[in-house]
C-alpha cells in the first residue's frame, strides 16, 4: 500500500506524569497487521524468504538492552539455538557498517536465527527461549525486534505560553523507519494486506509492548480513547 494516506492521530496527557503527552497514531493501533513470519511471510529480501526481517542484524538501544540479550543467550540450550556454537566462539555481537553495536550476522542472518533446516525451533531462538520460559519475548529479545512495527520517537515541545512537555509518539514503523535502505526492501509487512489478517487490533494484540513502551496508566487511557472509531488503515481492508 501507498505509505502516505490520512491517518486519525490523538494526544493526551499521561495519566502517571503531567510532563508528557503521548501522540498515538489511531488509525495503526487499531489495524489488523499481525506478525506471519513462518505463515506466508515473503521476506524483506526476496533472495531470503524464509528469513523475515532478520537477515540484518539487529541494533541494540543501549547498553542494557546488548546485557540483557547477553544474559538470554547465555540460557540458551542447543536444542534451541542453531547457531550456539558459533555465538559462544565468536560472541554474538557485531557492528554495523558504521560501527554501531548490534546482534551478529552469520552467513547472511542474524547469530540467533534458527534458518529452516534446523531440528529445533525455526526463528528467533531468543523468542523460543521466552516460550521455554515462561516469559514474554520482550524480555529476551533486542529492543528493535520486540517494538517493530511500533515506532516510539520523543520530542521536547515548547507551548505558545513558554511551557514545556516531552511529547512521546506512537506510530507505525514503516519501511522508512530503515533509513534510506527501507525503500529498497523487496516487501514489508506494515503496509502489506497480508499481514493485515489478526483476529483483533494492534492496540490489543500489542499490548505488552505498548504498556512497556508507554506505561500502564497510559496505555489504559489509550485503550479507552480509541473505543472511537477512527478512519481504517488502508491494508486492514
Amino acid at each position: 500500500m501507498a505509505l502516505d494516506f490520512p491517518r486519525a492521530w490523538l494526544e493526551f496527557t499521561d495519566p502517571a506524569d503531567a510532563s508528557v503527552v503521548v501522540r498515538a497514531d489511531v488509525t495503526w493501533l487499531t489495524s489488523r497487521w499481525t506478525c506471519i513470519f513462518g505463515r506466508g511471510c515473503p521476506g524483506i529480501d526476496a533472495e531470503r524468504p524464509d528469513d523475515g526481517c532478520c537477515v540484518y542484524g539487529a541494533h541494540f538501544a543501549d547498553a542494557d538492552d546488548e546485557a540483557r540479550v547477553t544474559a538470554a543467550a547465555e540460557r540458551l540450550a542447543a536444542s534451541e539455538w542453531q547457531l550456539r556454537r558459533t555465538g559462544r566462539r565468536g560472541g554474538i555481537v557485531g557492528h554495523d557498517d558504521e560501527g554501531a553495536r548490534q546482534t551478529r550476522v552469520v552467513d547472511g542472518a542474524c547469530v540467533f536465527l534458527n534458518r529452516t533446516d534446523f531440528d529445533g525451533p525455526h526463528g528467533c531462538a531468543l523468542h523460543a527461549l521466552a516460550d521455554r520460559e515462561g516469559r514474554h519475548p520482550l524480555e529476551t529479545k533486542p529492543d528493535v525486534c520486540w517494538q517493530l512495527p511500533i515506532r516510539r520517537e520523543f520530542r521536547d515541545v515548547t507551548r505558545p505560553d513558554g511551557s514545556t512537555y516531552t511529547e512521546v509518539s506512537i506510530g507505525e514503523y514503516d519501511r522508512r523507519g530503515w533509513g534510506g535502505g527501507g525503500h529498497d526492501l523487496d516487501w514489508y509487512c506494515s503496509g502489506s494486506p497480508l499481514a493485515h489478517v489478526a483476529a483483533d487490533t494492534v492496540l490489543h494484540t500489542s499490548r505488552a509492548e505498548l504498556v512497556a513502551l508507554i506505561g500502564q496508566a497510559a496505555y489504559d487511557e489509550l485503550a479507552r480513547l480509541c473505543e472511537r472509531t477512527p478512519p481504517a488503515h488502508p491494508a486492514s481492508g
